[in-house]
């Protein structure tokens, strides 16, 4: 009788497959607020691993719970289902040390500049450059998603300040399909197509644009939002209707006010003082209604009061006024 032979299965196995490595394997996020966390969640959700930098356990937590939040209102909409969110939220993990960035093929700085720190935004962004280029690989992608500071600046005391790009994540509209990539003086061509791939991968449309403070968005948007406050303060229109005037007329998916009141007003200022001094152009100044708003710490919704206030579920109380004037 002839020997049976035998050839072992287990090397055919599925469970035996190891995951090869791709090309945006692990994403690192330094900073995780309202753009972090954006961040974080469209990467994980389109399969790639992120760890996000955060300066305390606490902030961490507070992160993770807010990117579950936002995944629930989509399951709550029918967009995303209970196991889809899990494995989500299994893929994103918080750090507070840089170490952890270190097998990352591409990191996006998006702190949020703390004037508690003494160190102006373009410094503290300096800094994070420095830290992650200490511990990522040679060939590691760092990238900025700072708008109104130019990437070629931030990359320029760097040992490698070819690898660095910057891009702009929309925080009005986070799922909004498109991203503005820069190449900055130092970028260079290989690293650009890579930044662009991942736009791609993450199923958004690649919008080029030439280093510029401010690129497209932030110019348009806050000469829109000074003209509507000359607007609202000479009497022309109240609040309400000056938004449902670009809501509506014009399709902006939210007006001037309301999409300051996302964004948060000190974030605002912060742009439009750096635009005045990139520019020196008196139209980028801070409208005295967005300034006097931002001492009195109406900051936005995230405040429950900024142009509006809000209630707890983040809803826009009706009975508003701003400086005696009906909203």
């Amino acid at each position: 009788m002839a020997e049976i032979l035998v050839e072992p299965i287990e090397q055919y196995s599925l469970g035996q497959k190891k995951k090869g490595k791709t090309l945006f394997s692990k994403v690192g996020v330094v900073g995780c607020g309202k753009e972090g966390q954006n961040i974080a969640r469209i990467a994980s959700w389109h399969g790639m691993e992120v760890v996000f930098i955060e300066l305390n356990e606490e902030k961490i937590a507070q992160a993770l719970d807010n990117i579950g939040k936002e995944l629930d209102s989509r399951i709550e909409n029918w967009g995303l289902t209970g196991s889809e969110k899990r494995a989500i939220m299994s893929r994103i993990k918080g750090s507070t040390s840089y170490n952890d960035l270190a097998d990352c093929d591409f990191v996006i700085e998006a702190i949020r500049a703390d004037e508690k720190t003494g160190l102006r935004s373009i410094d503290a962004r300096k800094e994070v450059f420095r830290k992650v280029e200490e511990v990522v690989s040679r060939d590691a992608i760092i990238a900025t998603n700072a708008t109104t500071i130019v990437v070629t600046e931030l990359a320029s005391e760097l040992q490698f300040r070819e690898r660095c790009a910057s891009l702009h994540f929309f925080v009005t509209s986070p799922e909004a399909r498109i991203i503005e990539v820069v190449k900055g003086l130092y970028t260079s061509d290989e690293v650009y197509e890579r930044v662009c791939t991942f736009v791609k991968l993450i199923n958004r449309d690649v919008i080029p644009v030439e280093e510029s403070a401010g690129i497209v968005s932030v110019r348009l948007y806050v000469t829109l939002l000074n003209e509507a406050c000359a607007t609202l303060m000479e009497g022309v229109a109240t609040m309400r209707d000056i938004d449902k005037t670009m809501e509506i007329g014009l399709g902006m998916r939210l007006g001037p006010f309301k999409a300051a009141d996302v964004i948060g007003l000190d974030k605002v200022v912060r742009w439009m003082e750096n635009l005045h001094e990139e520019f020196g152009n008196q139209k980028f100044a801070p409208s005295p209604l967005i300034r006097r708003l931002v001492r009195a710490k109406r900051l936005g919704s995230h405040v429950g009061f900024g142009f509006y206030r809000y209630n707890q579920d983040g809803n826009i109380l009706e009975d508003e006024t701003i400086h005696g004037k009906k909203a």
